[in-house]
């Protein structure tokens, strides 16, 4: 498992459900957010991964919720590299308000040309997620 890298989220209003408390699926935006965070600080952006011509689609994320988050509070978003295989890995997630674990998760991406065809995971990108 890969050192954790920490995204800060503050929850706006539209973040928000009927109830006041994060909508359930804004977490995968929360996750978004993380993994674009871990990519930068090891060097790379999603955007020059793109421009390389590799994609990195989501092929599954799962999200078991602990406790609710609520509009205003600073949330902060534990990643990790998870499993690395030939043409897909995984990032795990732990969601937390200071000492309390709102939701953990994961998401496990393909590598794929830019028109969705699979293809083995570049060398760069595997030393990068292995660290």
């Amino acid at each position: 498992m890969s050192k954790p890298v920490l995204h800060k989220v503050r929850v706006i209003y539209g973040d928000t459900d009927k109830m006041g408390i994060v909508y359930y699926a804004n977490y995968l935006r929360f996750f978004e957010g993380a993994r674009a965070t871990w990519l930068r600080q090891h060097g790379r952006s999603y955007a020059e991964i793109e421009a390389e011509g590799l994609a990195l689609p989501v092929a599954e994320a799962h999200a078991s919720y602990r406790a609710p988050a609520r509009y205003d509070e600073e949330l902060v978003v534990e990643v990790t590299v998870g499993e690395v295989r030939n043409a897909s890995f995984r990032f795990d997630y732990r969601v937390r308000r200071d000492e309390t674990l709102l939701c953990e998760g994961h998401t496990v991406h393909a590598c794929t040309d830019l028109f969705g065809k699979p293809r083995r995971m570049p060398d760069e990108l595997r030393r990068m997620l292995c660290g």
